[in-house]
């Protein structure tokens, strides 16, 4: 059961700028192929356009969850009630097991389902629901039904000061189920596009959106309708010595380590965005390590069964005569997501500039 709108509100008033100064956002810059119009939006706008595109190019498409016809508690719904109406973008009670259950029925009758689950955290009471009735529906009714156009949004990661109950990242959890798809982006060009992408697929796909980046992250949106293919990583920064690879909010935070790390130590470090880890772009980060020759792996949920742990046992199988040193891993502490220690828990700047240190030196 989740927890009062008063309570989410109160849960959210972050100190941003204690906070942001854990990493420095780094926009991107959207190609020209995806148009020529850009529209200043920070990555909740994001969102809430993708939901407003799809909603106008799909008649079958709804919005529902807790909090969404006034906004939400993020504000990444607001309008779509007003524009739609109250049949397409409508309140839920708060159980995130009818929430998804609901979701299923929607889209194996044949319409676009896009079910939010306010934060990643409340996510587990739907368990059941995601992992083994919308994963498995197509397979265990031979290809005659489908839980295709199925998305559920949700926040995930660090936001300030949310403790264990409003910063978790639960994606790991879901990786290990077939037929599910799973996308966290870096920014709004990446999460406009990858929802648009998402709401579209044939399968069933979890986005989550970090929290933090909600109103930190602005970049130049194009304006128009336009995807980014699901299971392709972008490389960002290209190097020589070091291949780090990251997702979300991380993508940031590794980011200032690798430049810190030619400027102090003049290492040149490859810096790749995965985007979706499910699938993930094996052969992009194979590519990269077979240059390289180092891997470091950075996210926020804790180390043990952590995304990274799948990542690096991939890749030392198949770029094992190319590592020259072991695979590291940057991440959360296997300990409850912490209040007043929380700056400790993230893995930092200064821990993924470490790790490049310690691989380069091995």
């Amino acid at each position: 059961m989740a927890a009062s709108s008063l309570a989410l509100k109160t849960a959210v008033r972050l100190p941003a700028r204690r906070f942001a100064s854990h990493f420095t956002y780094q926009p991107s810059v959207a190609p020209a192929s995806l148009g020529a119009e850009r529209t200043k939006m920070n990555l909740c706008q994001a969102v809430n356009n993708a939901m407003d595109i799809a909603m106008g190019t799909d008649q079958s498409a709804l919005v529902f969850g807790e909090d969404v016809a006034f906004g939400g508690v993020f504000r990444c719904t607001v309008g779509l009630q007003d524009k739609y109406g109250k049949d397409r973008v409508f309140n839920t009670p708060l159980c995130e097991q009818g929430i998804a259950g609901f979701a299923i029925g929607v889209a194996t009758i044949g319409s676009t389902a896009i079910a939010e689950i306010q934060f990643g955290d409340y996510i587990f009471p739907a368990y059941d629901q995601i992992v083994n009735e919308a994963a498995k529906y197509r397979y265990r009714s031979g290809g005659l039904f489908s839980c295709g156009g199925l998305t559920i949004r949700a926040t995930c990661g660090a936001v300030g000061h949310g403790a264990l109950y409003h910063s978790q990242s639960p994606e790991a959890n879901f990786t290990h189920t077939p037929g599910l798809k799973i996308v966290v982006p870096r920014g709004p060009i990446q999460a406009k596009g990858l929802l648009l992408s998402c709401i579209r697929d044939p399968d069933p796909c979890i986005f989550l959106e970090p929290k933090v980046l909600y109103r930190q992250a602005v970049e130049e949106v194009p304006s128009g309708d336009y995807s980014i293919p699901i299971g392709k990583a972008e490389v960002l920064k290209t190097g020589k010595d070091v291949s780090i690879v990251a997702w979300g909010t991380q993508v940031h935070v590794v980011s200032e380590a690798a430049k810190l790390a030619e400027e102090k130590l003049g290492v040149s470090v490859e810096v790749i965005d995965l985007q979706s880890i499910q699938p993930w772009d094996e052969d992009c980060v194979a590519e990269s390590v077979t240059k390289t020759g180092r891997l470091i792996i950075s996210h926020e949920a804790p180390l043990n069964s952590g995304f990274g742990a799948e990542i690096a046992s991939t890749i030392q199988k198949r770029c094992f005569l190319s590592l020259e040193s072991p695979i590291e891993r940057v991440c959360g502490w296997d300990t409850p997501f912490p209040h007043v220690y929380e700056p400790f828990y993230l893995p930092t700047v200064w821990r993924v500039f470490d790790a490049i240190k310690k691989t380069v030196k091995y």
